[in-house]
């Protein structure tokens, strides 16, 4: 257990070796944490729990610190199973406890655990005096589940803030402050991408609402990753930047390929982009992470999509990716499909028509050649992405 700021306790886990999460939907190349936290004040308050396979180890850390007996609330800021996950385990053993949490964390909970314990239900604005502090709930609808809330700690001026601000991140310190920025970043930005881009109107209120409340903030503590300790409001910021559109003004070009014809004319597209000053980056799906392509794909202002065609379609990787850019409505971007074929041809059209029902706007019609593409050929691949270029920034 940790003191991270007065009465208040980081008492989590650090889970090194994770390093796949939502089943295996995310990738965590830095492991992750799960953080709880237990504040000692007049009363004691736990704020959320952690995974249930860390459940014994969590509730025998409380129980040695605090007692379980002497845990005089718990706060549920989201019952997602990696915060809330530890509840059924930790309320066999007082099960009088109250439980602070939403309408909607109240119903899925029952869900989770088919139990009906002490349910306190909570809105934004309510509040409850636990001594020196006081604990104020916000309401974060599907921010990223339906139920979500953070609590704001009025006294310590620091806010637990649940899913929002977090990353996939265990690192030998807690605190932002006292690791590689750049580290930190790269997987603030990957959970905001692949976790939160849908809900990226909702978060801009969100934060618009928050920053109206002028409350003093001190601390920004999420249930995954690093603490913001050092001008904590800097993520918020970042927040309020990544859900209007976000876009670093490059292009990336994601492909597959079974022979390197979509390849050779994926590098030939590059060269002409670059000649026209847009800079891009390339990647072969089919080897590639698919939660980094997500997460460049975020940071993209255009996206070329390349694939041969099967069987009458794309290669199964582009497939799968198409079907989550989909998923993560993306806005204000442009895209483009291109590919090589032997005899039908469908992939490029199949990709440029399902980039524009993804609200893409399609700046070129698909471009596609017979098997090898010849010098000729590729020089038109070059012309189409000088093209693309110049309607990138038209």
């Amino acid at each position: 257990m940790m003191e991270i700021k007065n009465k208040i306790f980081w008492c989590g886990i650090k889970d090194w070796e994770l390093r796949t999460f939502h089943g295996h939907e995310l990738s965590t190349h830095r492991g992750s944490t799960y953080n709880s936290y237990l504040i000692k004040d007049k009363k004691t308050v736990l704020v959320d729990t952690v995974w249930s396979p860390y459940k014994e180890e969590f509730v025998e850390a409380l129980e040695k610190d605090v007692e379980i007996k002497n845990i005089d609330m718990i706060v549920i800021n989201h019952i997602e199973p990696d915060h809330g996950g530890s509840l059924d385990y930790l309320m066999s053993l007082k099960p009088e406890t109250p439980i602070y949490c939403t309408r909607n964390g109240a119903e899925i909970i029952r869900k989770h655990f088919h139990k009906e314990w002490n349910f306190v239900i909570v809105k934004t604005g309510d509040t409850v005096n636990i001594g020196e502090y006081d604990l104020v709930f916000i309401e974060m609808p599907m921010i990223h589940w339906p139920d979500s809330m953070m609590t704001y700690v009025k006294g310590a001026a620091a806010v637990l803030s649940n899913d929002a601000f977090g990353q996939h991140f265990a690192a030998y310190s807690l605190f932002n402050d006292e690791l590689d920025e750049c580290e930190l970043y790269q997987e603030a930005i990957k959970y905001y991408a692949n976790i939160l881009t849908p809900f990226s109107p909702l978060i801009k209120k969100k934060v618009e609402q928050i920053k109206a409340l002028n409350l003093p903030i001190e601390m920004i503590a999420p249930a995954h990753g690093v603490i913001w300790r050092e001008n904590p409001m800097q993520i918020v910021e970042k927040y309020y930047q990544w859900a209007q559109d976000y876009n670093e003004g490059h292009a990336v070009l994601i492909y597959d390929t079974m022979y390197e014809a979509t390849k050779s004319m994926a590098y030939a597209i590059a060269e002409g982009l670059e000649i026209q000053g847009i800079k891009c980056k390339l990647f072969n799906a089919s080897i590639s992470d698919q939660s980094d392509l997500l997460t460049e794909i975020f940071k993209a202002k255009a996206i070329l999509i390349g694939s041969c065609t099967v069987n009458n379609t794309v290669l199964r990787s582009i497939s799968a990716l198409l079907e989550e850019i989909k998923a993560h409505k993306f806005k204000g971007k442009a895209g483009a499909g291109f590919g090589s074929y032997g005899w039908s041809g469908e992939a490029p059209r199949i990709i440029n028509r399902l980039l524009e029902e993804s609200g893409f706007r399609i700046l070129l019609e698909p471009l596609s050649f017979k098997y090898t593409p010849t010098a000729e050929e590729l020089k038109q691949c070059r012309d189409f992405g000088e093209r693309f270029a110049v309607s990138m920034n038209g």
